[in-house]
This record gives C-alpha cells, sequence and structure tokens, in this order.
C-alpha cells in the first residue's frame, strides 16, 4: 500500500466504527438474503430473512454441528447445503490449539474481504513506522503445507498457504520479502527455515521489520540460529550451500543470490560470537524497525523470551483473526502486548456475544446455559465484561461459535475494542473445579517472577492433568534457560519447589479450596531439558501442522506429545503444602 493510500484507508476506519451498528445490520441483511434459501437456514427461517426470527430461531452452533454439512460439500454435493455462493476451496486450521484441523469454506467473497482486510491491518502501522514496503525488505518467517484434495475436487489448505499460493503474493514476493518462494513451500520445516535465516542475513542491510504470524515461530528461529550460526556463516563465506540442504528449490534459489562475501560472514560471526545473545535481533538486523507477530492470546508466554532477543525493537500485534473470520486490528501498534486491544470491524461478519461470568468468584452461583443467555450484539457489549465469540459470516457459518474468551477494553467511536482472554475449551480439571488457560497463565507469571533475579527465564511450559494415582494433580512442563551462560543445573532446587507453591498460591478460590480438602493433591513441577518442546513442535510438523500456524498446546491431550516431555524431563518438584 502507498503511503498517501493509508490515510484513505484510516478515514474509512473512522466510518466503520462510527457507523458500526447499522453496518452490522446491513451485514446481516445481506448474509440472510442471499442464503436463506440454502438447505440449512431454510430448516429455521422458512425463506425469511428477519434479524429477530434469525436470532430466535437459528441456534448457536460449533464445528461439530456444521461439520455434516462441510463434509457433505467436501464429498461432491451442491454448496447450496449452507451458502448461495459457489465454494472455491476450504481454509483448514491448525487443530493445535483444539484438537483436529477443522475445514471451513472459502468464497470470493471471503478472498476479497481477506485482501480488504490486510489494508485495514497495514494502515495504522504505516502511520507509526511509515510505509517498509518502499524502506526495505520484511525478513519473515513463513511455511506452506501442501494442499488436500477433497473427493469434490475442491483443495484444503491453511490460509496462510492459500495467501502464497495466490498469483499477487508470488509476483510481489522478491521486492518486498527476503524468503524466496521455493524455501517457503520446501516439504522439509528446517531446510526451509535454514534458507530463510540464511536469505535473510544475506541481505540484512535491506531488512527493515522481522517477524512471521505467531511469536513462537520468530522464537524458534532465533533458537534455531543460535545452533546453526557457524554454518550460516560459512555458507555466506563460501558462496555454497551446505550438503544437508538437498531441497532442489531450495538449492536453484539460493544459486541465484549467494555469492562468496567473507566480510559479512565475519561481520555477523561476530555478532553471533558474543556471551549473552541479548539483543541478537537489532544487531543483525540495524534497519528493523519493529518484529511483526501475535503476541497476545497463547503467544503472550513468548513476550519476555522476545523481549530479550529484540531489546528495545516494538512487538507488533496488528491483527486478531481466526480461519472462521476476519475480526479485528490494532489500532496501536506501538502498545505493549500486555495492552494489544482488537478493535472489531463490522463489515467483516456479524459479530455477536455470548456474556462469560467468573466461574471462580465465590460471591457468584454462576451456571450459564447457552440455551437461556440471550446473545448480545456488538455495539452493546458492556466494557469490562468477557465474552464468547459468535459469527455469522458469508461462508456459511450462522450463530457459530469460534470458542475464544474476549474482554471488552473500550471502544473506537461506536466499535468496541477487545483483549484476548482465552480458549474457551483448554482447561485443566480434576473434580470439576475448571482452571481455564487464563488462570494458568497468572499462576505461572506468579511463579516465574521467583527466577528472573536469579538470572533464569521460563520459555516454555505447558500442562496436564496426573491422574494416574488419587487424588489427581496438575502437572506443569517448564524449559528454563539460564542468561549469560548459565545453566538450569544451577539452579536450586528449593527455588522450583517455592514456584510450585507459589503456583498453587496464585491459583483459583475453587482450587484452593480442593486442595485444602485433599481432592486435589499437590501441584507438580517437571523441568525439561532444552530443546524438548521444539522437539514436541517438530513432532506436530510431522504429523501436518504448518510451522507458521503451530501454537503449542496448554493442555497436553495426545498421548505421543506426552511421552516426548516426559523422556526429558530433569527434574521433578512438588509443591510441599496446601495454599492458604
Amino acid at each position: 500500500m502507498a503511503t498517501n493510500g493509508y490515510e484513505g484507508v484510516l478515514k474509512m476506519i473512522e466510518e466503520l466504527t462510527t457507523n458500526a451498528g447499522q453496518i452490522q445490520d446491513e451485514v446481516l441483511r445481506e448474509i440472510l438474503s442471499r442464503n436463506a434459501g440454502t438447505e440449512y437456514l431454510r430448516g429455521f427461517l422458512h425463506g425469511q430473512t428477519e434479524k429477530q426470527l434469525f436470532k430466535k430461531n437459528v441456534p448457536i452452533v460449533t464445528y461439530e454441528d456444521l461439520k455434516p454439512y462441510i463434509d457433505r460439500i467436501a464429498n461432491g454435493e451442491t454448496s447450496d447445503i449452507l451458502l448461495a455462493e459457489p465454494i472455491a476451496g476450504f481454509f483448514l486450521s491448525s487443530g493445535t490449539s483444539g484438537g483436529q484441523p477443522k475445514m471451513t469454506p472459502v468464497t470470493a467473497q471471503v478472498t476479497k474481504n481477506c485482501e480488504l482486510f490486510r489494508g485495514f491491518y497495514e494502515s495504522p502501522v504505516i502511520k507509526h513506522f511509515g510505509d517498509i514496503n518502499q524502506a526495505g525488505k520484511r525478513m519473515e518467517l513463513m511455511f506452506a503445507r501442501p494442499e488436500i484434495e477433497t473427493p469434490s475436487g475442491l483443495k484444503a489448505a491453511s490460509v496462510s498457504t492459500s495467501i502464497y499460493n495466490e498469483s499477487k503474493f508470488r509476483t510481489i514476493l522478491p521486492k518486498l520479502y527476503t524468503s524466496p518462494i521455493d524455501s517457503i513451500f520446501c516439504p522439509d520445516p528446517n531446510q526451509g527455515l535454514y534458507c530463510q535465516l540464511l536469505f535473510g542475513l544475506i541481505q540484512r542491510d535491506k531488512v527493515v521489520t522481522v517477524g512471521s504470524l505467531f511469536a513462537s515461530t520468530v522464537l524458534k528461529g532465533i533458537k534455531f540460529l543460535e545452533n546453526h550460526w557457524q554454518e550460516l556463516c560459512y555458507d555466506i563465506k563460501t558462496g555454497q550451500l551446505s550438503d544437508w540442504i538437498t531441497d532442489l528449490g531450495c538449492r536453484n534459489a539460493a544459486s541465484l543470490v549467494m555469492k562468496p562475501n567473507p566480510k559479512q560472514a565475519d561481520l555477523i560471526e561476530n555478532i553471533c560470537n558474543c556471551k549473552s545473545w541479548e539483543g541478537i535481533i537489532r544487531k543483525l538486523w540495524p534497519k528493523a524497525r519493529y518484529i511483526g507477530c501475535v503476541c497476545t492470546g497463547v503467544m503472550r508466554q513468548y513476550t519476555a523470551e522476545l523481549e530479550f532477543y529484540c531489546r528495545g525493537l516494538p512487538l507488533v500485534s496488528t491483527f486478531y483473526a481466526c480461519s472462521e473470520a476476519i475480526c479485528g486490528i490494532n489500532l496501536e501498534p506501538l502498545c505493549k502486548p500486555c495492552d494489544v486491544s482488537y478493535t472489531f470491524l463490522p463489515n467483516m461478519a456479524y459479530f455477536e456475544f455470548l456474556p462469560v461470568e467468573n466461574e471462580h468468584d465465590e460471591s457468584i452461583e454462576m451456571k450459564r446455559n447457552d440455551e437461556d443467555t440471550e446473545l448480545v450484539d456488538l455495539v452493546n457489549v458492556k466494557a469490562g465484561q468477557c465474552y464468547e465469540l459468535v459469527v455469522t459470516t458469508c461462508a456459511g457459518l450462522y450463530r457459530y461459535k469460534v470458542g475464544d474468551v474476549l474482554m471488552v477494553s473500550g471502544f473506537y467511536n461506536n466499535a468496541p475494542q477487545f483483549q484476548f482472554v482465552e480458549r474457551k475449551n483448554v482447561i485443566l480439571n480434576v473434580d470439576q473445579e475448571k482452571t481455564s488457560e487464563t488462570d494458568l497463565f497468572k499462576a505461572v507469571t506468579e511463579a516465574k517472577a521467583l527466577l528472573d533475579p536469579l538470572g533464569f527465564i521460563l520459555t516454555e511450559y505447558t500442562s496436564y492433568v496426573d491422574t494416574s494415582s488419587a487424588p489427581g494433580h496438575y502437572v506443569l512442563f517448564w524449559e528454563i534457560k539460564g542468561k549469560e551462560g548459565k545453566h538450569c543445573k544451577e539452579l536450586d532446587p528449593k527455588i522450583m519447589v517455592e514456584c510450585c507453591s507459589r503456583m498453587e498460591e496464585s491459583l483459583h478460590y475453587t482450587y484452593k479450596i480442593y486442595r485444602k480438602r485433599n481432592i486435589i493433591a499437590a501441584l507438580e513441577i517437571r523441568v525439561v531439558k532444552q530443546g524438548s518442546f521444539e522437539a514436541l513442535m517438530d513432532y506436530c510438523v510431522s504429523k501436518g501442522t504448518s510451522l507458521s500456524q503451530y501454537k503449542k498446546p496448554t493442555c497436553i491431550k495426545s498421548e505421543e506429545a506426552l511421552k516426548i516431555l516426559d523422556s526429558r524431563v530433569m527434574g521433578k518438584y512438588f509443591s510441599p503444602k496446601s495454599p492458604l
């Protein structure tokens, strides 16, 4: 987008957010007028399109409710089962945050909305950082996965893979990005990552932003660089690609840009060969203006380590979206990750919100029944209240529960701004105490504060409920890294025991009561070797997850994943007493 074009988009954002209520009604009216005659909606609306009838008759659903209809289309039936517009393919979710991958229909309107959305979320960035497309190149770590062909002949692919396949993206790629297309589509993610880092280092003087879709992928890249920088420097020095890179596409791409450059290699080697890698991103790419990646939600656990590596460069989360719906943008890209709010765009979908109460507030007797709870429209949400997001889209999703819990942080004109709270279905549960992702994150944050003054960083964590003995108990897997050459073996076991106690003290009221009554046994932290979570990521990628879309599960459900972590445990620590 040209710099003079962003002002027009910002003006459009003003108009959209000012007239949010009216636009939402228009979006719903358009969706219903097009699709009221479909098999799915006909059963509830009988061909009518009134908003009140829609709210009264159309049920709130999950993916499992719509899956039979989507499967029928994927197996060759006509798309008018769900929507009138022809289906061009399917978006495929990652499956790492909530179980199995989900397929959602893609239409021409969906593609148009995605292109429009890019202009919306890039405009605030241009306003604050200037037009980076004119200033230099993006070193963005990108990974595609092969498309899946359904029996109907329609293709299913992740959102990112679909974007990388577009002819428009392939045209602008050489000018705007350091990574050639062959490295993005490399079947071996490690070969692709090596080559993308190599091309990013070769063009380091042109790089004006570093990033990936998620913060976890940026960190994966930096840790990979820590293990391979000497080899990368040797390749740059000699102008020859390492022999273990066997992918022909990557080798051909390298042959077009690589030539011996001992001076550049020595400079990079001097930067990398230091005691501490604090601020390494800024040192390697001195013209970088910010780190672009999602740092909210489950990715917030990575911000402390990422800030260590980028020291001073802003971490910018530009948008909130998912495979099912495009939702909101960050109008304040310079704010800290913990303060990011997303302003919802009323023209992207019809949004409704299911109120969510605090299940652990002892003053509230809360048992919500979705059937009895009236959904709230976009413009009628209340500041400070938490809601579960429900969307109706042009792609055949009607009153669909996305599974995300959001909190209203304020309003921009008449459009609400939301902070991501948690995934609805990620909880630890021994005996109906229901510990959420947010509960867990808060407790971990309190406990890891004990490590910081001692020169250690908690880099990764996940959890599961161990019910192999009675009563069951929470198990946390922690991967810890020492600053400035410190080894985690130097960490006093008493500190880890204290971390267990601090976590229990920080958990919610119900958990503490259950611990006191011995309904739940003592919380356990298992410290794992360096690279354990990378091995978990590699396992998920080997099973078909795109590296670009990988989100480490906050709660482990897979037996194989559990074996990977358990086989790398260095020490086990338990809380010595019940929390007060």
